[in-house]
């Protein structure tokens, strides 16, 4: 009898997000900056992303999941639903540990998306080498706080990030 990482035989484990959507009340302020990061960081994540929740859900469902990302009350939940939609679980994490970086993150965007209208080349490359340094951070901090309840790779967790910022814009 073969064991998949605990999960019962026959149970298919495929830990992935096939659909991701924010929750459009708890977006503030847009911009067709914001929403170009948004449509970006959705687009690469469904295009590949590793996401497996370490909960045991019913029949041993494994993925694929589809996941809604909502701010409430100070805090971020998201929703996962089975690819046939049936509910399975609500992470909720802390935003406060995240302040900083979003804010600095935010501060950096705002400069990079202004250099691009006037700055040069080296000057816009500076600031983008900020950004990704800021983003990466993020990225870790995210993995940390996440790795209780799901376990998600480097890049899923940048992609992660970015829809927090939209979302969490004051």
């Amino acid at each position: 009898m073969h064991h998949f990482g605990g999960r019962r035989r026959g149970a298919m484990s495929d830990p992935r997000i096939i659909d991701v959507r924010l929750d459009e009340r708890t977006i503030i302020w847009r911009s067709a900056d914001v929403e170009q990061e948004r449509r970006v960081a959705i687009f690469d994540l469904l295009e590949g992303n590793r996401f497996a929740p370490l909960a045991a859900y019913p029949d041993g469902y494994a993925g694929p999941y589809k996941l809604t990302m909502r701010v409430e009350e100070g805090r971020l939940a998201m929703d996962l639903a089975a690819a046939d939609d049936r509910p399975l679980e609500t992470i909720v994490l802390a935003l406060s540990p995240f302040r900083r970086v979003v804010r600095d993150y935010f501060a950096i965007c705002d400069s990079y998306y202004k250099a691009i209208r006037n700055a040069s080349p080296s000057q816009i490359e500076t600031i983008d080498m900020a950004r990704r340094g800021i983003h990466n951070e993020a990225a870790e901090l995210l993995q940390e706080r996440l790795a209780a309840k799901v376990e998600v790779d480097f890049d899923t967790a940048r992609r992660l990030f970015t829809l927090i910022c939209v979302l969490h814009i004051r």
